[in-house]
């Protein structure tokens, strides 16, 4: 983990009395980005402790979770497989920067249709996995599961119990989840989510037994990994007033949306928020790769 500060205050709301800080989770290692660094840390020591010498897990093309596991995995001496939807990627991943690199970092890799990914929770796709690869450690899509949540719970640290509101953007909940559970009550806990619909409130309470917190499904922006020019525009324009890159899947989308939610005077005056930045700039360069074929602007790198 690097040594570095971490704390960014936000000089850009200060006529409205408003005090925003960003805490760059995206600089805690050169390529273990940000959540992923958490939620892979007690699952790379749980594989470690049962002796299992694999982990094999899933992701789509620009994974940031792939790339993080790949180089989490090299890191620590273990091999990796990737088992990644779209069986089309199977002659052309060697022009994707993201798997591109994992494979650098020993990446195997399992290319299956859309259909078959959608069994990859169930016990039967997994025995057969088991019997194609040998035995592995199991870390599923997006890396959320107990563990996770464990290591993500200590993005939140005492320093940060100054804080009124705490933002954080939401994939699969899991970060989340870790923010929720080590906040403190009088906190209250936004999470922006990067995906069309309102079914990720469901799955979070699963995973937390507190209620300062809400799910904001405002900011999607059409979905999981859909970006418009406003979104790139924005992103563009933070980085150029901060010198802060947000990628557009997550981090981006929420700040965009606590933005909005200042402007409109959302949050009273006095108010100390807190958004954390989860990572994920890895997936920049595939994300320019498809907003360069739709004519769109491109994000700066």
């Amino acid at each position: 983990m690097q040594s570095i500060n971490q704390f960014v205050e936000l000089p850009l709301f200060a006529e409205k009395n408003i005090t925003v800080v960003i805490k760059r989770e995206d600089l805690l290692h050169p390529f273990i980005s940000g959540n992923k660094f958490r939620k892979l840390k007690y699952n790379i020591l749980a594989a470690q402790a049962q002796g299992k010498s694999t982990i094999l897990t899933f992701g789509g093309a620009y994974s940031n979770h792939i790339a993080a596991t790949a180089y989490a995995a090299k890191e620590n001496g273990l091999k990796a497989i990737g088992v990644i939807r779209g069986e089309e990627l199977q002659n052309s991943w060697q022009r994707n920067t993201t798997l591109q690199k994992a494979h650098e970092d020993g990446m195997q890799f399992k290319f299956i249709s859309r259909e078959a990914y959608r069994q990859k929770e169930e016990e039967n796709f997994i025995e057969r996995l088991k019997n194609e690869f040998g035995e592995f450690y199991l870390v599923p899509e997006g890396g959320t599961n107990s563990l996770a949540i464990k290591g993500c719970e200590e993005i939140i640290t005492q320093n940060d119990e100054q804080f009124n509101i705490i933002c954080c953007s939401v994939g699969t909940g899991g970060t989340v989840s870790g923010v929720i559970n080590a906040s403190v009550l009088q906190q209250r806990i936004i999470g922006f989510s990067a995906l069309k619909g309102d079914f990720l409130k469901a799955e979070i309470q699963k995973m937390v037994k507190k209620e300062n917190w809400e799910v904001n499904n405002d900011f999607h922006f059409g979905g999981y990994a859909k970006v418009t020019e406003e979104l790139v525009r924005f992103i563009n324009d933070f980085k150029q007033k901060t010198q802060i890159p947000l990628d557009p899947i997550y981090t981006g989308k929420m700040m965009f949306g606590l933005y909005q939610m200042i402007k409109l005077d959302t949050f009273a005056p006095g108010t100390k928020i807190l958004a954390i930045h989860t990572g994920g700039l890895q997936g920049i360069t595939g994300m320019n790769s498809i907003l360069k074929k739709k004519n769109l602007p491109l994000l700066h790198i």
